[in-house]
C-alpha cells in the first residue's frame, strides 16, 4: 500500500510522543493510531516487573474512552522515535481481532511502507 501524507504525519505524532515521554525504563515505546475521520490517539507502553501494557493497546484503550470503535492506521516507534517497529505477537492478535483491516506503518524511517495487520511478516 502507498504511504500517504497522513501516514507520515502519524509517524511524526508517534515520534513526538516518544521524544517527549519515553525517557525512562517504564516508557520506552510510543504508538499513534488514526481513525478514518482523521482523529489521532497516542500512547506509550507501561513496563513493570509483572508485565505491563504495550503502547498499541494503550492507544486502543485511549481511543475507546473517546467512543472510537475503529482505527484505520497505527504506527509504533522505539528508541525515542529513531526507529519504527511492528506490533508484538500479542498486540497483532488483539489489533487483528478488533480491526481486521487495520493499516500498519512499518519499515525503516527512510523507507516506510504500509501493510494490513494480517499481512505482517512473522
Amino acid at each position: 500500500m502507498e504511504l500517504r501524507d497522513t501516514d507520515r504525519a502519524l509517524v511524526q505524532a508517534a515520534t513526538a510522543v516518544a521524544k517527549l515521554r519515553c525517557r525512562s525504563q517504564s516508557h520506552t515505546v510510543a504508538s499513534a493510531g488514526r481513525t478514518a475521520d482523521g482523529r489521532v490517539f497516542s500512547g506509550v507502553n507501561v513496563r513493570h516487573g509483572t508485565g505491563g501494557a504495550c503502547a498499541e493497546l494503550v492507544v486502543v484503550g485511549t481511543a475507546a474512552t473517546q467512543g472510537v470503535t475503529a482505527l484505520e492506521t497505527i504506527v509504533t516507534v522505539t528508541d525515542r522515535g529513531r526507529a519504527v517497529s511492528v506490533p508484538c505477537g500479542d498486540c497483532r492478535q488483539v489489533l487483528g481481532d478488533h480491526f481486521p483491516s487495520l493499516r500498519v506503518i512499518t519499515g525503516e524511517l527512510d523507507d516506510l511502507r504500509v501493510v494490513e495487520i494480517g499481512d505482517l511478516p512473522g
